[in-house]
């Protein structure tokens, strides 16, 4: 089966189908291709349809229903004997195919049906069904579900490659910057990091999230591990098979749009009730010329009831019923099917992106540790001293392996508990468990080191050893000293986000509203304690922790129970999509500001007085971390941290 999204011309009004699904069990029509563009400019149809029916003297009516965010824009029913000057009545066994363009007939009153807006919002929300019923009987012989697209969608790739591009470069910045103890901008760094996760996360709660708003969290996938693969790539079905040589029986992702699999009552189908119920209507109908019935119809003398099983086979056209097991659900399984990625898959997608880079990150830090040997025995053959840069890599490595372990702790922590859930494959099961064990360690000895040394030489030896903030000072450095432990509840706070959406998925009601608490106590925990040595980080980091309690809030209208008409959760989701819009840029302002261009703009305005003055004083502050460990007069040894006014921010 085909439903090909045809490239629409720029600013012109149509709408195409984008998937195409049973909604019963097929008995009498077969659907091959079913390729549908309605164009408003001059109201007219281009389709390129191939069917096959398969039952003999069978006399049908076809109703029509256009769902137009919640709204039956359209509810027709059509009189086969009428049309195609009877050629349909009874159905002919015959494979029927055609593409072309028609006219609409003016008496059909389509255009003042359709609203404007199904032609220019993102990520329509609207289906068409098709339902054939047998006269006398009222038995329902066929039914056709395809949704619609007008080709203008808030997922764009271009914004995943400028996200990643933009993150990319701040982290070789942010690299070299931490060289200094009192560097901003890797911290910012982990803030765009987990900024771009909120987003992600927000969307794998089990709640109706509206078709734009799910589709603008796409954009920000790969920051939870989860890349699309081309059809051509080998990475799902190796998985697939992994899974299913280890007792895995759940289904494999499918290479058609998953939208036609997704839970009928949820964004874009929004239909209440039986999916096949037909609205008592007067019949019209339509005025088509005859000449198109030759043009349809193909004899094919053999194609009998035969053709049933083997029509089917390779095609992607699957029935969809509410006691169907391939229906997704809200939550994770939407989410990563959408991305061509099957529910069962979901975590070692994640487990063997995060391995990837984890095995990159090792490399890189081999290389620059053999680079750094190489260069220390240079400098002590060439200037006769006793430096010790293997050390100071060390702990700088350290450090980085920390950060390298909070941006991927939420993901993991997320689908290894998800996965505990589905009862799938052991392999993958096992290797959730290992996977989560082996993160928490990484996470908790860290902490305990932290807390040991603090107990042991107070809190005040954390901030004057260079040693321990270069390795374990990318928990705790940049609050103040009395706070140095606030990175514990903030941890803890994403531990429970991962538990909520894990295994709390069959209720999204609860999950929205523990959110809201959960991210109530992280706001006022801002609020009262004022963690950061400095006022800008404190203002920063309240910002985004309102940003994600004003987000919450905002979902709790997608709760499925309280049946929010249509229209109003997409505005609710577009507003979502402007606020953490705005949100992004405001964060990639305060990169800019963190990552030192300010200060070269200064001192290139700067007297020459004025920049001696400066070298003078950055002379007189040490060499940052690779200074430390000199025990030779040639490299100045670094004074005590400054106090907390003389730190930059924010």
């Amino acid at each position: 089966m085909s439903t090909a999204l045809h490239v629409l011309p720029s600013r012109q009004a149509a709408n195409v189908t984008s998937s195409v699904t049973y909604c019963e069990p097929p008995e009498s029509l077969l659907i091959q291709q079913f390729d549908i563009a309605y164009f408003a400019k001059n109201e007219s149809v281009s389709f390129n349809i191939s069917a096959a029916s398969v039952q003999a003297n069978v006399n049908v009516t076809a109703n029509l229903l256009l769902n137009v965010y919640g709204i039956r824009a359209v509810n027709l029913t059509l009189d086969l004997c009428n049309i195609f000057g009877g050629a349909l009545c009874p159905l002919p066994m015959y494979n029927f195919t055609g593409s072309d363009s028609i006219s609409l007939p003016k008496s059909l009153g389509v255009q003042d049906k359709i609203p404007s807006i199904a032609f220019a919002i993102p990520d329509l929300e609207g289906v068409a069904q098709l339902v054939l019923t047998e006269v006398g009987t009222g038995k329902v012989k066929a039914c056709v579900q395809a949704t619609l697209s007008n080709g203008w969608s808030t997922h764009q790739t271009p914004v995943e490659w400028v996200t990643g591009s933009i993150a990319l470069t701040t982290l070789l910045v942010s690299i070299w910057q931490s060289l200094s103890p009192e560097a901003i901008l890797p911290f910012r760094l982990i803030d765009l990091l987990f900024l771009y996760q909120t987003i992600a996360s927000t969307s794998l709660l089990s709640l109706n999230y509206p078709s734009a708003y799910r589709a603008f969290t796409l954009n920000f996938a790969w920051a939870v591990g989860l890349f699309s693969t081309s059809p051509a790539s080998s990475f799902q079905p190796s998985i697939d098979r992994m899974r299913h040589l280890t007792g895995g029986n759940l289904a494999n992702a499918t290479s058609a749009s998953a939208v036609g699999l997704v839970n009928r009552k949820l964004s874009p189908y929004n239909l209440i009730g039986s999916i096949t119920q037909v609205l008592p209507l007067r019949r019209r109908t339509a005025d088509f010329s005859t000449t198109w019935t030759k043009y349809l119809f193909s004899d094919l003398p053999t194609f009998f009831r035969s053709v049933l099983a083997s029509a089917t086979q390779g095609t992607d056209v699957q029935t969809v019923t509410t006691s169907s097991s391939n229906v997704l659900q809200a939550g994770i399984p939407i989410y990563v099917n959408t991305l061509h990625i099957a529910t069962a898959n979901a975590f070692m997608t994640v487990f063997l992106c995060s391995l990837i880079l984890l095995v990159c990150a090792l490399a890189v830090f081999i290389l620059a540790f053999m680079a750094i040997l190489v260069l220390e025995r240079f400098w002590r053959h060439r200037h006769k001293c006793n430096t010790s840069l293997k050390s100071t890599y060390l702990s700088f490595a350290q450090g980085w392996g920390i950060r390298l372990i909070l941006f991927i702790f939420l993901p993991v922590t997320v689908f290894s508990f998800y996965q505990w859930t589905l009862k799938d494959s052991w392999l993958s099961t096992l290797l959730s468990v290992i996977a989560f064990l082996v993160l928490l360690i990484a996470v908790l000895y860290p902490t305990f080191l932290i807390l040991r040394f603090a107990h042991r030489q107070g809190a005040d030896a954390l901030f004057k050893d260079k040693e321990q903030l270069a390795s374990k000072g990318p928990l705790y450095s940049h609050y103040r000293i009395p706070r140095f432990h606030f990175f514990m509840p903030l941890l803890v706070a994403t531990f429970l986000k991962a538990i909520l959406i894990a295994f709390v998925k069959g209720s999204g009601e609860s999950q929205i509203i523990l959110m809201v608490i959960l991210e109530g106590f992280t706001v006022m925990s801002y609020l009262i304690f004022r963690p950061h040595s400095t006022r800008g980080g404190d203002v920063f980091s309240t910002f985004l922790s309102i940003i994600r309690l004003v987000c919450n809030g905002l979902m709790i209208a997608f709760v499925e129970r309280l049946n929010v008409a249509p229209i109003p959760r997409t505005v609710i989701g577009l507003v979502l999509v402007a606020i953490f819009s705005l949100t992004i840029l405001i964060t990639y302002i305060n990169l800019v500001i963190n990552s030192g261009i300010g200060q070269l703009w200064k001192r290139r305005h700067s007297s020459p007085s004025a920049q001696s003055s400066t070298n003078v004083s950055i002379v007189e502050k040490g060499d940052g971390i690779l200074g430390h460990s000199s025990s030779s007069g040639h490299i100045r040894q670094k004074p005590p941290v400054p106090t907390q006014i003389e730190r930059q921010g924010p």
